[in-house]
């Protein structure tokens, strides 16, 4: 299998390709990531017929020879979940037991980032999802900060996020990442570090590849699973974290109006984790962010294994010496 790396680079940077882990898993085996290839004929490559998955790593700060996985047992049953809608059936267990092995094999001693993606390997140009094998690739790569923890500056994109009518948007599928590509490229070209997409009533959906949270007078903010969102899993965390933490929380339809005068704003996700927004278009946020802080440390302390509460969150894997 391999991995698509969801991080951005600037154009200085697209010269430079990324340095990969050295173990890639491709059609039931584990080889070196240069020789996990695909034919150009693979239909997946042709009709974005992909779902995909994204999960951190990290070493242990008291034991390098020990990884943490953020919630690797969610990221599992969401990507079982996102192949039943290529008619592919996979146990989330399966996944899970392969991702461990990938892991072990590549001994990363640095925060990575594990890409599996399930697609429809067979050679071909019809359309389809039936009578097209589906296969499971697996690729990592190094990755440190994926958005600058100061801060980053968002525009409204002109794109609109896909409506879960066309498309199964509970899925992570690779189909709908035209969008946040767009959405991306057209921020970054425009002078902002990332876009806010609308969905098709209007509404606040999500950024290019990440969920949205905002703080109103002390309460926490987030579009509903009825926005045309994916269902995020560090989204997910961060609202459970909130509630144990007291903090007033609301899934809700939320107008773009109310992103200009928000006390706060953050961006989250599985690269990101927390990524405060100190921009939206020309209006500036508050630089005081006690909320986006308190949840980012506290995220950081749970991934660390610091909270006993949410050990469970954590999957640790021992490289040995």
């Amino acid at each position: 299998m391999t991995l698509t790396s969801i991080q951005q680079s600037t154009p200085e940077q697209a010269a430079t390709p990324p340095t990969f882990l050295p173990q890639a898993y491709l059609k039931n085996q584990f080889l070196p990531f240069d020789q996990a290839n695909l034919s150009i004929a693979t239909h997946a490559l042709h009709y974005g017929t992909a779902v995909l998955g994204g999960i951190r790593g990290w070493p242990a700060s008291d034991n390098p020879n020990r990884i943490r996985l953020f919630r690797l047992d969610a990221h599992c049953q969401r990507l079982s979940h996102s192949a039943k809608y290529l008619g592919c059936a996979i146990a989330p267990d399966t996944l899970k037991s392969t991702l461990i092995e990938f892991v072990r094999l590549n001994q990363p001693r640095f925060p990575f980032y594990l890409r599996p993606l399930i697609y429809t390997s067979s050679l071909g140009i019809a359309p389809r999802l039936h009578q097209v094998d589906k296969d499971l690739l697996i690729y990592g790569i190094p990755m440190a900060d994926y958005l600058p923890k100061t801060g980053v500056r968002c525009r409204i994109s002109s794109w609109s996020r896909q409506e879960d009518s066309s498309q199964p948007l509970r899925g992570k599928t690779s189909a709908a990442y035209i969008a946040s590509a767009l959405a991306k490229t057209e921020a970054v070209a425009s002078g902002f570090d990332e876009a806010i997409l609308m969905n098709s009533q209007g509404k606040v959906s999500e950024a290019s590849a990440m969920n949205l949270f905002l703080v109103r007078k002390g309460q926490l903010i987030t579009p509903s699973v009825d926005q045309d969102i994916l269902e995020g899993i560090t989204r997910d965390s961060i609202l459970t974290l909130a509630k144990d933490l007291g903090v007033p929380t609301l899934e809700r339809p939320v107008d773009k109006s109310e992103l200009f005068i928000a006390d706060e704003i953050f961006l989250c996700g599985t690269a990101a984790q927390i990524a405060p927004v100190v921009n939206v278009e020309t209006y500036s946020l508050p630089r005081d962010r006690p909320l986006t802080t308190r949840l980012r440390d506290q995220l950081q302390a749970v991934i660390e294994g610091r909270e006993a509460r949410y050990r469970h969150w954590v999957t640790e894997i021992d490289l040995g010496t």
